[in-house]
């Protein structure tokens, strides 16, 4: 079993930066991609971005330019920095783990950007 436990959420102005961390322990295989995904109120669960154990990363194009996935494989943790944020960037964002045909939750972190 994987558990993922995520942290860094919070309120923001438009144009601010936060950092989320997800930390992830349990059954961990080195091969593996980890990742956020975000889910705004009333719409459904999108991928932000995600990261390979070898370091391949790829981005959602509405955060392109703007956010910045990094794992540290050692620590078996994700972070997402983002930076120059938008009120359409709020949202429950959830830290994923994807092994061996099965993917794994955090329980999310809310992100909220006001105008």
């Amino acid at each position: 079993q994987v558990q993922l436990v995520e942290s860094g959420g919070g309120l923001v102005q438009a144009g601010g930066s936060l950092r989320l961390s997800c930390a992830a322990s349990g059954s961990i295989f080195s091969i593996n991609a980890m990742g956020w995904y975000r889910q705004a109120p009333g719409k459904q669960r999108e991928l932000v971005a995600a990261i390979t154990s070898a370091g391949s990363t790829n981005y959602a194009d509405s955060v392109m330019g703007r956010f910045t996935i990094s794992r540290d494989n050692a620590k078996n943790a994700v972070y997402l920095q983002m930076n120059s944020l938008k009120p359409e960037d709020t949202g429950v964002y959830y830290c994923t783990l994807q092994q061996l045909g099965r993917i794994y939750w955090g329980q999310g972190t809310k992100v909220t950007v006001s105008s």
